[in-house]
């Protein structure tokens, strides 16, 4: 028995090679998609299977005598089931020949008469899918879409994030005779219904530049509301050791200094700025515009309250507490006990309040502080001015 992989393109005989066209004539049993097989050139078998799991395909094919063809849309290298079939066939010493085809990609990329060797390429057909992230790699995005996660819910996605201008194109049907071709913004697709075969390409995000932690102060958006400064928040971000697909936590996130920061450290992640007071609130908006930190969530409300709801934290930065530094410390280790938290404190109330908090939990409390100096000028001298010494407070397990 020989086993063949062939990719069938648009699903249609004009859209398939000829080897592959040649291995479906020859072929004694033909295994695949129920469609696809609905849409075999002429002079096919009849003795079709219609399965798409790797392990129903291989079931079907120890049941044949004879060489047996899989037909998969598009190429069967590209986000295709040939990738859980494969090592089945090769466990069983099957002899397989993976035949190549016309994706998905290689179609709209035709129809719109651009070069997609600079596409991020993703999928989000039967599994997740961080469309944010994926527009905010500096490059335009292409999705393979399907299921719940079509286009209309992608970019209702992108346009909660604040990435409602975006253009967006989604193909429909690509190379069938219903093929349609949508240009719109995020916002205007946002929710609409496309078929399950649609693919979307949406251009970058707004990007702000790569860089180490420690923006300066005066590039942020400021007002009233207490920032925690440039030089703290490089030592806290070192603290938490960010990791770029992290899901973190700034409770009590003032300006949202350091949530621009936590979002610019991990591009892969997700940030939740937790904050209470309505002109910080609005402050945290203007600065996750201003910086492109499209992957920086509001939390408008005060904690512990509103954590519940937020998915387990990797690592946690603690600014300001109202009072409740035990309850939020308590809520984040049972959401994650291994969650890194860096608190910040001015007052040695706080600094004991957020050791005593951490060592009920059984961590060893690290206290670093930070007294930084800046100059002034005055007439022809500059001065020392000081500013409030800092204390961060991380917790370690012991040994």
């Amino acid at each position: 028995m020989r086993v063949t992989l062939a990719s069938l393109g648009g699903g249609r005989e004009e859209t398939m090679t000829a080897e592959c066209a040649a291995a479906l004539r020859e072929a004694g049993c033909i295994l695949g998609a129920k469609r696809l097989l609905d849409g075999l050139p002429q002079g096919c078998t009849d003795n079709r299977i219609a399965a798409v799991k790797p392990q129903e395909l291989l079931d079907g094919i120890l049941r044949q005598s004879c060489d047996c063809v899989v037909a998969y849309s598009g190429d069967a290298g590209f986000y295709s089931g040939a990738r859980g079939l494969l090592p089945l066939l090769a466990e069983r010493d099957i002899p397989t020949k993976v035949l190549p085809g016309v994706s998905s990609v290689q179609l709209l990329s035709a129809r719109l008469g651009l070069p997609w060797q600079d596409w991020e390429l993703a999928s989000a057909h039967g599994q997740d899918c961080d469309p944010v992230a994926a527009v905010s790699k500096g490059r335009p995005a292409f999705f393979l879409t399907g299921g719940a996660l079509g286009p209309g819910e992608l970019c209702r996605r992108l346009t909660e994030a604040g990435l409602g201008e975006l253009s967006v194109t989604v193909g429909e049907n690509l190379a069938a005779r219903s093929e349609k071709i949508t240009f719109g913004s995020a916002a205007e697709l946002a929710g609409q219904p496309f078929p399950s075969l649609s693919v979307m390409l949406a251009e970058a995000a707004p990007r702000f530049e790569d860089r180490s932690p420690g923006l300066p102060d005066e590039v942020f958006i400021r007002g009233q509301v207490p920032m925690t400064k440039q030089e703290v928040r490089a030592a806290a971000l070192a603290k938490l050791a960010v990791r770029p697909g992290d899901t973190l936590w700034d409770v009590g996130a003032g300006t949202g200094s350091v949530s621009v920061e936590l979002a610019l450290a991990a591009p892969r992640g997700q940030v939740y700025a937790v904050e209470c007071q309505e002109e910080a609130c609005a402050l945290i908006r203007k600065n996750k515009k201003k910086f492109s930190a499209w992957n920086l969530q509001l939390v408008e409300g005060q904690a512990p309250q509103v954590l519940r709801d937020l998915p387990a934290p990797d690592a946690v930065f603690i600014g300001g507490t109202k009072g409740n530094m035990e309850e939020i410390v308590d809520l984040t280790l049972y959401k994650n006990r291994l969650a890194r938290v860096c608190v910040s404190a001015i007052a040695v109330e706080t600094l004991s309040a957020a050791v005593t908090a951490l060592t009920s939990h059984g961590l060893e409390a690290q206290v670093t502080q930070i007294a930084v100096s800046r100059t002034k000028a005055a007439g022809g001298l500059h001065l020392l001015m000081a500013n409030n010494p800092t204390f961060l407070i991380t917790g370690n397990c012991h040994g």
